[in-house]
């Protein structure tokens, strides 16, 4: 990591956020905000901390070889941020918790519905006495509906959510995104309801709520297959690696491989076939997407046949000569390999004291700002790791009075 990644440069310096979430939706969130520039204190239990510091192995590895307590999982999801362990449990730690949330912009948390309300930290509790507050509740349901006491997960969201459904080979049991990924849509919405909710703030100087449900977003990226059902009543199904309204879109078998065919409009479509050698493929019934879409059942075992006895690069080389999008199914080793992965700078390296190499490898921020870039300032710290230096810093505590809070188990 360069000194100038260490520099504060992003739009968001000078906001302050309050992070008491865990697991991977809010720390999505107020990961991107640390990357744009915010100061994000991480409040968690003492002895505790973070449910996915556990979550591995894999974990980072110290200089004799041996697992820390910090998971890959953890690292994922919260560079930028200060970590501040400390018991909300008890009335102290519920009011020290309160005494911060004064002096930050932004108060994220994903508790249960009601969770927060036991210790006076709920936004009825603290509207009045901060009005420019802006305060974010992350749940599995949002806070109104029959489902609201039910705690949500990810893998819960996308059943219920529908993407399930349509996910996997067809005729074969509903499959999960790899990834958490409704976790991780989550955590965008939510990020840009925050910048949005802080933009308000700054023009009238009154902050507000905002309810994000985790199976909420789940329903809104549905994009294109939850339009085409409420447009045609039709119930989406699954399609393996192909596209519901597009067609050539998917993976085909090569000699040597697979290879994406991803034909966006005629034009490309009619230039795919000149590379087949097919230009019948190229004529009605099938000149157009909706005639390809209607006759995709007999037209892709056409296209398969014609592909499977090219080379893999052959195909990927014939198509960009003629500007028809394809490309390979990387694996995820293969992927950071890329030499357009290196060239945008999406691995990265930071500095971590708990790591033997003294670094550990990250997911670079897909963001590029011209004028105000984002900037890998602390890397995920270890519990409790700025503890002192929030409490002194941002509160003013001295020496006395932070052992006094540890002394009795509150810090």
């Amino acid at each position: 990591m360069t000194e100038e990644n260490r520099q504060n440069t992003g739009p968001l310096a000078g906001i302050r956020i309050l992070d008491l979430t865990r697991i991977l939706a809010g720390p999505t969130c107020t990961q991107l905000l640390g990357d744009l520039g915010a100061d994000v204190i991480k409040i968690e239990r003492p002895g505790e901390g973070d449910d996915t510091r556990k979550w591995g192995p894999p974990y980072v590895k110290d200089a004799d070889g041996r697992d820390t307590d910090e998971s890959a999982y953890y690292l994922s999801a919260n560079r930028n941020k200060r970590s501040l362990a400390v018991d909300v449990a008890r009335p102290e730690g519920a009011a020290l918790v309160k005494r911060l949330a004064a002096k930050c912009d932004v108060f994220v948390e994903n508790f249960k519905v009601g969770g927060l309300a036991k210790y006076g930290l709920a936004y009825d509790h603290l509207k009045d006495e901060l009005p420019g507050l802006v305060y974010c509740s992350i749940t599995g349901f949002g806070q109104t509906g029959p489902n609201r006491m039910r705690a949500g997960y990810d893998y819960l969201a996308q059943g219920m959510g529908g993407i399930m459904s349509i996910t996997g080979v067809p005729g074969t049991e509903p499959v999960k995104v790899g990834v958490a990924i409704a976790d991780v849509m989550c955590g965008m919405y939510a990020s840009t309801a925050i910048l949005a909710a802080l933009r308000h703030r700054d023009a009238t100087g009154q902050g507000q709520y905002i309810d994000i449900g985790l199976v909420d977003t789940q329903v809104a990226w549905l994009i294109n297959e939850g339009t085409n059902y409420l447009t045609s009543g039709q119930v989406p199904v699954q399609r393996g690696n192909a596209h519901a309204n597009i067609v050539p879109y998917q993976v085909f078998e090569t000699a040597d491989g697979h290879v994406i065919v991803a034909v966006g409009n005629d034009s490309q479509y009619r230039r795919f076939c000149d590379f087949l050698g097919a230009p019948e493929l190229a004529a009605e019934p099938y000149a157009t997407n909706s005639a390809r879409v209607s006759h995709r059942d007999e037209l892709v075992p056409k296209i398969a046949e014609r592909l499977k006895t090219r080379k893999r690069d052959d195909i990927l080389q014939g198509l960009e000569a003629r500007g028809v999008p394809a490309g390979p199914v990387n694996t995820i080793a293969d992927a950071f390999a890329e030499p357009q992965v290196a060239a945008r700078d999406m691995k990265i390296a930071m500095d971590h004291p708990l790591a033997g190499s003294g670094a550990v490898d990250l997911i670079g921020n897909p963001l590029k700002l011209s004028e105000t870039p984002v900037s890998y300032r602390n890397p995920p710290p270890y519990l409790g790791q700025h503890t002192d230096d929030v409490l002194a810093d941002v509160l003013g505590l001295d020496a006395a009075e932070r052992d006094k809070l540890r002394d009795s188990g509150v810090i």
